[in-house]
């Protein structure tokens, strides 16, 4: 008897980043329109709206590209533990951006851990492509947001680092 159904693995790997998504969620949604309004933004910064479509198309092609890897490993095991170990502190860096950016307001803070972020999930896509490379394929736009998010993030720093 199958305990766990074969779409729930892929299901999950897919919907896992999104929770910490969901969650950092709340704390944007209170910030925007009170303190995130008053800054001063560079002439490209995307529309808010924007924002929240891009990440649950980017959450959802990491997610789905870590079920491949996982699965291409057989699980978790001794093979997995590098390629999935650089994720997952991907994921716990992506998560952590929106409570110091945001909740504690701390620019400077919050564009050190989008350079990790980036730097984790440059190292994460690299260790994929070896072993499932429409895996590291997906990966690419998320590398292609994040450049984006960091200059973006360091253009707000950069011009309101003197506001209280």
């Amino acid at each position: 008897m199958e305990v766990v159904p074969a779409w729930a693995p892929a299901a999950g790997f897919t919907l896992l980043p999104h929770a910490g998504g969901f969650l950092g969620s709340n704390i944007t949604k209170r910030e925007i329109p009170t303190w995130y309004q008053t800054l001063q933004k560079p002439s490209w910064c995307p529309p808010n709206w924007v924002f929240a479509p891009v990440w649950g198309t980017l959450y959802t092609s990491m997610g789905y590209g870590s079920y491949l890897v996982w699965k291409e490993l057989g699980g978790f095991n001794e093979k997995s533990v590098v390629p999935l170990g650089l994720y997952a502190g991907n994921l716990a860096l992506n998560w952590a951006w929106t409570p110091i950016f945001f909740g504690a307001h701390k620019m400077g803070w919050g564009l050190v851990t989008l350079l990790l972020t980036t730097g984790t999930a440059t190292a994460t896509a690299a260790s994929w492509y070896n072993i499932n490379k429409t895996a590291a394929y997906l990966m690419v736009p998320y590398l292609a947001w994040l450049s984006l998010a960091s200059a973006l993030n360091y253009q707000i720093w950069k011009d309101n680092r003197n506001k209280k």
